[in-house]
């Protein structure tokens, strides 16, 4: 993102700093920007959610969290979530309706919900950036600075 021209910041339920994950091994220790209940959705022209197990699963589960990705959404901002992060979409209900990928284990919880789950590399929906996995990410990483960086909103 920060090669591309954006300001990105990180946003944590805690301050401190939160620990990435290559895989199962431990991954970069990256400084928190702002803890969630700093920031307003208005402050920020889109979102990318982590992948992994871990993060998605604790931020889903954090109501500020859900409630900023909900404010996102209703503002029609960008949003972009690969592998596990659609849980917390799934949590925020902003995914009825929409075209996603995501790790294959979503999958049903997904269509629960009332998406429409489909197995590529990258799906874009309304400003929405979705992808399965790590290997992914070139594919992600470019829709993803289309819809933040650029501006440009595309239909699957």
């Amino acid at each position: 993102m920060k090669n591309a021209g954006a300001e990105a910041e990180i946003i944590a339920p805690k301050a401190g700093r939160i620990q990435g994950m290559q895989h199962h091994d431990k991954g970069q220790a990256v400084a928190v920007d702002h803890t969630i209940a700093e920031v307003k959705s208005d402050d920020y022209a889109g979102l990318v959610l982590p992948g992994g197990v871990a993060n998605p699963d604790a931020l889903r589960t954090d109501e500020r969290v859900v409630r900023f990705v909900r404010d996102l959404f209703m503002a029609k901002k960008p949003v972009a979530a690969i592998c596990h992060a659609p849980w917390t979409l799934i949590e925020a209900k902003v995914v009825e309706g929409r075209t996603v990928t995501s790790w294959p284990s979503l999958k049903t919880d997904l269509e629960n919900t009332g998406a429409r789950w489909v197995d590529r590399e990258v799906v874009t929906d309304n400003g929405l950036v979705t992808s399965r996995k790590p290997d992914d990410l070139p594919a992600f990483c470019k829709k993803m600075i289309e819809g933040i960086v650029e501006g440009r909103h595309q239909r699957v």
